[in-house]
């Protein structure tokens, strides 16, 4: 039978818990601060991005075995280079904020999103070496899929950050309106940046509370993989031929 693979030193609910509470401190942030204001949006963002890019490079190494790498580390090129792209003083404009939030939503949603939709696809399928020829086995390395709750978790957050991103579309960064509220005796207005950091708020806090929902969930034992394979396929499990013969008891 083929060797199970060795233990990682994290879980992805590990990953899952540490995103959480890097959302959760960004929408506690937006939800206490009195000014909405471009600066203040961009310097939360910012922080969360990049806060968040160095978990998922961390998670790259000490999550994830090698052939499903590549998630983490894309997302985690994103949200860098969106959070140094924040951090820079001339971006820190209503225009900038919009624009850098924009990209990275859509560009990170999309990652997560197909990731997770991959995963969703392959489990099951591939789990036995396969013949790409008569004679000839696919002398491809053997990737197997992630979790399929895991790969749910990529496709909703996906999707969320797909939604922040066309939201932000909508919101006419121009836009003011002028309201009194009768009681306070005071006029406010609210404006196309309030609008914005207040959706990222929202999607922050959102997120945080599903991704500590889904690390903090209990998790299934994995199934064997040869086992796995055997009822996805109907073909019996393969037996690795480089594997020394187990020894039997001389006595």
């Amino acid at each position: 039978m083929t060797s199970a693979p060795p233990a990682r030193t994290l879980e992805v609910r590990h990953l899952q818990i540490a995103r959480a509470a890097l959302a959760a401190l960004a929408a506690i942030m937006v939800t206490f601060s009195p000014d909405h204001s471009a600066v203040i949006g961009m310097s939360v963002f910012s922080g969360f991005a990049i806060t968040t890019a160095f978990v998922l490079f961390g998670a790259v190494w000490l999550v994830y075995p090698s052939g499903r790498r590549w998630p983490a580390a894309l997302l985690g090129t994103v949200a860098l280079i969106a959070g140094l792209a924040g951090g820079i003083g001339t971006l820190r404009t209503v225009t900038g904020f919009f624009a850098t939030v924009i990209a990275w939503a859509l560009i990170s949603g999309a990652i997560e999103l197909i990731a997770g939709w991959r995963d969703l696809r392959n489990a099951g399928r591939t789990r036995v070496r396969r013949e790409i020829a008569p004679g000839v086995v696919d002398p491809r390395p053997f990737v197997e899929p992630g979790p399929g709750g895991e790969s749910r978790d990529g496709v909703v957050v996906g999707v969320i950050t797909l939604i922040l991103g066309g939201a932000l579309l909508f919101v006419p960064t121009q836009y003011a309106l002028q309201y009194t509220v009768d009681e306070a005796h005071q006029t406010f207005t609210l404006t196309g940046i309030t609008i914005g950091v207040g959706l990222f708020g929202g999607y922050a806090a959102i997120i945080a509370v599903y991704l500590a929902i889904a690390g903090f969930s209990p998790r299934k034992p994995a199934a064997d993989t040869d086992e796995v394979a055997a009822s996805a396929t109907g073909e019996p499990p393969t037996v690795d031929a480089s594997a020394p013969a187990d020894q039997k008891d001389s006595a």
